[in-house]
């Protein structure tokens, strides 16, 4: 099961680079991690800074992919991008965080989910 998991989710990982990347979203970073954890995409849209969670599962048998990120999945995803600004010197820039559902074959970007 949780190598299905781990194909499934690279598997919507590719497809969500390619999607953003069909949006003239410039991908910066593919699977950013620190000491605190991972995020899936940063990419630049305009004036944005965009860090991306991937939601992919196969059915909605269990509910829709963005409903497994709850507020401490958030929190998290928050910290890691604050190290990444820390780090890039990115003080001043927009930033804002999206969520790409990959639902079988159908996908659901939420711009600025959080």
């Amino acid at each position: 099961m949780k190598l299905f998991n781990r194909v499934n989710g690279v598997r919507g990982e590719s497809i969500a680079t390619k999607y953003l990347k069909d949006k003239k979203y410039k991908i910066l970073e593919c699977n950013y991690k620190n000491s605190i954890g991972e995020i899936d995409i940063i990419a630049k849209d305009r004036d944005y800074l965009v860090f991306v969670e991937v939601k992919a599962r196969s059915t909605s048998a269990f509910g829709r992919p963005s409903e497994a990120l709850d507020w401490r999945k958030q929190n998290k995803l928050r910290m890691v991008a604050n190290v990444y600004l820390k780090e890039k010197h990115l003080f001043d820039t927009p930033c804002r965080f999206d969520v790409v559902e990959v639902l079988g074959g159908e996908i659901n970007h939420i711009i600025n989910a959080f």
